[in-house]
């Protein structure tokens, strides 16, 4: 009778999750499915999916642009009727859901996840119906070079698998930092791809770091304050409700991410999901997005279960909401062409609050046996299920009203590339033009002192408008802000916003003066502009009143008298894109 622990032990593990997702009569048996321990490698990934796609016509692989390590970006579209072009799948109505993995490529759960659902929804004949209005979309492995930097001792707080990748990427770049930058050829197809396929429902798998806690798997869905107003409503009161229900009717329950301050018990925060982030890159294009977050401590098998879980939940629900989804969408991009007002930035709205019910373990302090100071611990042994705030609102702190156009002088060739890439429509100018244009001067920034992600991040922008005639050369380029691009265009080209081009550094040529006066010479030059100019003979006097260090510094009023000048270059501090506000 000894064989009946061992059959009870299997079927508890069969009913655990929605499905036993090891599929031993399937001929596509993964690395995984062998070793519940072990992530697939780039190898292994790509012959499984060729392998898939050569038995199933309904799976298409193909390759994209190319990666800082050299190897292209592989798609795998699943798509039923055997339809892989997204204009046609368009015109069909259909749905698109986009799945990338392996961002950080030592979080794989995706990886493995993706193969066997993908293999699953193939093989079983039950599950067609779920794919009969959507197409999936599958990146295998979005970071190639962390992917092929395979360690096991990188990600120090993992439990699991045994070996995995780097979470930087050939050029040591965390690429969910770099989706508006794009400095990495990564970011540069993906920007393409995803701009081909214009999903509706974006996924972005991870683990998480951080506190302890009960769950397997969190989420962090769009930021609801960002969205259109019609796809927050759906998605607040409808979209996260359900998955929420599923998971846990799944026995995979799950909580908003545990973005806490001090310790979860204590409440915690939703994310910002900032246009850097998969989740924000995917906002601008009036898309609903999710990043999961597996738990480090928990069992890569567990991870690997909860991701698979959480994808076919999304596939059911995508069916069942199908025109609800399509309708919040067409709705919200048709709305953003005519918006005329955009906000720029948020924080946080600490009086504004919900209660969740959260299932933690309970927080406490023991000697460290390093330095003998108190250290944090979660007591595994202390499990607590209690309500905890939940600060899930931001409020905007700046906003603008979009031009009618914005000009962009054709130098700038790196911000029309990504303008492009993002399928930003432009006019060049077939002559030499002069438009009266909303200009604005940056009068203060703050900039990092440390280097992040390979630039000196601008922050805490400040700018002044004034209006000029100015003239835009033949081959310029004018944006009209009347397309479904307008989110992404104004929040990379207004510089006060926080990932824009400016802020990140495109157009830092301005900020650097580039003529100067020589003191001896500029002195008796100085003498005759004062006695042509008695307003700002008067400026300079007042100024000396009541400015004693200044009054004192005979170089600063040099300055003062030169920056007040014809002499003084237009260009210094100027921003470059000019706002057309009149037709």
């Amino acid at each position: 009778m000894r064989w009946i622990p061992f059959l009870f032990l299997f079927l508890l593990q069969s009913c655990h999750g929605q499905k036993n997702i090891t599929s031993s009569s399937s001929t596509f048996i993964t690395p995984f499915e062998k070793n519940k321990n072990t992530t697939a490698t780039y190898e292994e990934t790509i012959s499984f999916y060729k392998k898939l796609s050569d038995a199933f016509p309904q799976l298409q692989l193909t390759t994209h642009g190319m990666t800082d390590v050299g190897l292209p970006l592989h798609t795998a579209v699943l798509s039923i009727d055997e339809d892989f072009d997204p204009v046609s799948i368009r015109k069909k109505g259909k749905n698109i859901l986009f799945i990338n993995n392996a961002i950080h490529a030592g979080e794989p759960c995706g990886v493995d996840a993706s193969m066997m659902i993908l293999r699953d929804y193939l093989e079983d004949k039950s599950l067609e119906k779920f794919l009969e209005l959507t197409v999936v979309v599958v990146i295998p492995m979005y970071n190639l070079g962390g992917v092929l930097n395979r360690n096991s001792h990188t990600r120090t707080n993992q439990n699991g698998p045994e070996s995995y990748g780097f979470r930087g990427n050939a050029k040591n770049l965390d690429l969910n930092r770099d989706f508006i930058k794009c400095d990495s050829k990564n970011a540069q197809t993906f920007n393409q791809l995803y701009n081909y396929w214009q999903p509706d429902v974006f996924i972005d798998n991870h683990t998480s770091n951080g506190a302890d806690y009960q769950y397997t798997i969190t989420l962090i869905p769009t930021q609801h304050n960002k969205l259109d107003p019609q796809l927050a409503k759906y998605l607040n009161q409808e979209m996260l409700p359900r998955l929420f229900s599923d998971m846990k009717k799944n026995d995979w329950e799950m909580t908003p991410y545990v973005y806490a301050r001090t310790t979860p018990d204590e409440g915690f925060a939703g994310f910002l999901d900032l246009p850097r982030y998969s989740s924000g890159y995917a906002a601008l294009h009036n898309a609903i997005s999710f990043m999961p977050e597996t738990h480090m401590l928990k069992p890569f098998k567990d991870r690997v279960q909860s991701t698979y879980t959480f994808m076919d939940v999304m596939l059911k629900l995508m069916h069942d909401d199908f025109e609800k989804i399509k309708i919040a969408r067409v709705s919200a991009i048709r709305d953003q062409e005519n918006q005329k007002t955009f906000d720029l930035n948020w924080t946080l709205d600490m009086e504004k609050n919900d209660m969740v019910n959260f299932k933690g373990y309970v927080a406490k302090k023991k000697p460290s046996l390093i330095s003998g100071e108190p250290r944090l611990y979660y007591d595994g042994n202390e499990p607590f299920e209690k309500e905890v705030i939940h600060y899930n609102y931001y409020k905007t702190t700046a906003s603008v009203e979009k031009p009618i156009a914005y000009l962009i002088p054709q130098g700038y060739s790196k911000v029309i590339d990504r303008l492009k890439w993002n399928n930003v429509k432009m006019e060049q100018l077939e002559k030499d033009q002069t438009f009266e244009v909303e200009m604005y001067r940056i009068t203060n920034y703050k900039t990092g002192e440390n280097p992040y992600e390979g630039h000196y991040l601008h922050r805490n922008v400040e700018v002044e408008k004034f209006i000029q005639k100015r003239v835009y050369a033949k081959g310029d380029f004018i944006i009209y802000v009347n397309q479904p691009s307008n989110r992404y265009i104004v929040e990379t080209l207004e510089p006060t916003a926080p990932d824009s081009y400016f802020a990140w550094n495109f157009f830092d040529g301005i900020l650097q003066q580039k003529e100067y006066f020589s003191s001896y010479v500029f002195e008796d030059l100085a003498v005759e502009i004062l006695a042509k100019n008695s307003a700002l003979k008067k400026q300079l006097e007042e100024k000396k009143k009541a400015d004693p260090e200044f009054a004192k510094n005979g170089y600063a009023q040099l300055t003062f008298i030169y920056k007040n000048s014809e002499h003084y270059e237009p260009t210094h501090q100027v921003y470059p894109v000019g706002r057309l506000v009149k037709k």
